[in-house]
């Protein structure tokens, strides 16, 4: 199956972006990859928007250009503003208090 294109260009975009932070950094590809654990050809790949890089090997490869942790916030439930909107409009208009059954 193919991916959409909003998907492919947003996985060039995040190849450009590494590709250009490992760049700023001045750092080979080749020690990149050894310190990700994944080949040159896969950074290669990854750096020219293939979205078929697994995604441990995309956060591998921000943790080794001294990213912290970027993946683990992404899609954060506390962030998610369509999510906790619909959250929002599924609460009940009221509440009642339920009846004690041990009162007379």
């Amino acid at each position: 199956m193919r991916a959409s294109f909003a998907v492919e260009e947003s996985v060039r975009l995040l190849g450009e972006n590494i590709r250009t932070a490992r760049l700023k950094r001045r750092l080979p590809q080749a020690l990149v990859a050894e310190r990700a654990g994944i080949s040159v050809n896969t950074l290669s790949k990854l750096e020219n928007g293939d979205p078929g890089i697994a995604i441990g090997n995309v956060a591998a490869v921000l943790q080794a250009l001294g990213f912290e942790s970027p993946l683990a916030s992404l899609a954060d439930a506390g962030t998610d503003d369509t999510g906790l909107l619909l959250e929002a409009k599924r609460l009940p208009r009221r509440v009642r208090s339920k009846k004690n059954p041990y009162a007379e």
